[in-house]
């Protein structure tokens, strides 16, 4: 059963998504998001979904609060930029190499998946030779700062649930 429907959780999370949708749970409706659902496991087969244990998923809520929190406060410094423009020149935006120990793809889609969504951030390129990530900053103050952040509050806490 396995080898035929190697991702179980993801097809049973189409499932319950399609019905989540669904304007009526009907034997055709649940017939249609069990046919779209094995179809979703087999294109995940095909593109050979990386398949992998989680660790210590203790941290996991920990991450979650901390990443609203990030994107609350990060939203309310961008909002305040845009609404009163400081004055030219006390503030720039910049490009920052941040060198990351974490390699697991999971997770590092997971922290571009952060970086993108806090505003005022974005992922902008990583070199998996060398392990740097460049991200764009809209308020750049102090590169080794955001080095110290990146590393300290998304790739730990990271590294601890994905490798």
């Amino acid at each position: 059963m396995r080898r035929r429907l190697p991702y179980v959780l993801p097809v049973l999370a189409f499932l319950l998504l399609w019905l989540l949708l669904a304007r009526s749970i009907s034997p055709g409706a649940i017939l249609l998001g069990a046919v779209l659902a094995v179809a979703g496991g087999a294109v995940l087969a095909w593109l050979r979904m990386p398949v992998g244990r989680l660790g210590r998923l203790r941290g996991v809520p920990g991450l979650l609060a901390a990443i609203l929190a990030e994107v609350v406060r990060s939203n309310n410094a961008v909002a305040r930029i845009i609404l009163r423009p400081p004055p030219p020149g006390t503030r720039r935006a910049g490009f920052v190499a941040v060198p990351l120990r974490m390699r697991d793809p999971r997770g590092l889609s997971a922290l571009a998946c952060i970086l993108t969504a806090t505003p005022g951030t974005v992922w902008v390129d990583y070199d998996a030779r060398s392990g740097v990530m460049l991200m764009h900053v809209l308020d750049m103050v102090d590169e080794e700062t955001w080095v110290r952040t990146i590393q300290d509050r998304w790739e730990r806490p990271l590294m601890e649930i994905f490798e």
